[in-house]
């Protein structure tokens, strides 16, 4: 048994990219738990892309970082083998922007994204002060055995559109 990860590309990322991305994968699920078999697919795309996701579901005009999609109820006879737990969008251009306002590695953003939108699809949140406290204190340990223990969330305030 294992966990299936695909990763699909609508954009230019690295094979060493894709490689840390699926043990950001890997890791989160199984610090949580997770049980095998399960299945995940991460979309590596662009702003556009999840411009037009974060309108369509979340009614929210602009582009942003990583949205997740909790899988619903299987449908009888689809996937047996495999659980579905969901799908992860990720921009990779937005997420570059955010690891150079950091002041870290791309790659190791995009497996903070990986991570969030992960824990996420896991029932996780952070839209009041003790969800994020949850969410970011988990998201530190998965960091941290990874080897990311200095990679910080990144505070969605400051990303917020002026106009």
């Amino acid at each position: 048994m294992a966990f299936e990860i695909s990763i699909e590309r609508e954009v230019d990322v690295a094979a060493a990219i894709i490689s840390l991305l699926h043990e950001a994968a890997v890791a989160a699920l199984q610090h949580q738990g997770v049980e095998e078999p399960t299945a995940i697919t991460i979309l590596l795309s662009d702003d556009a892309t999840l411009h037009a996701l974060n309108k369509a579901f979340l009614d929210e005009d602009q582009p942003t970082d990583v949205l997740s999609f909790p899988a619903g109820e299987p449908l009888p006879g689809m996937d047996d083998f495999f659980h579905h737990l969901g799908d992860i969008a990720l921009s990779v251009p937005y997420a570059t922007r955010q690891a150079r306002a950091k002041g870290h590695e791309a790659a190791a953003e995009m497996q903070l994204l990986v991570v969030h939108g992960i824990l996420h699809l896991l029932g996780y949140d952070h839209a009041t002060p003790q969800e994020q406290g949850q969410m970011w204190h988990t998201q530190a340990e998965i960091l941290t055995q990874l080897g990311l223990g200095g990679i910080a969330p990144h505070d969605e305030s400051d990303e917020r559109p002026s106009a």
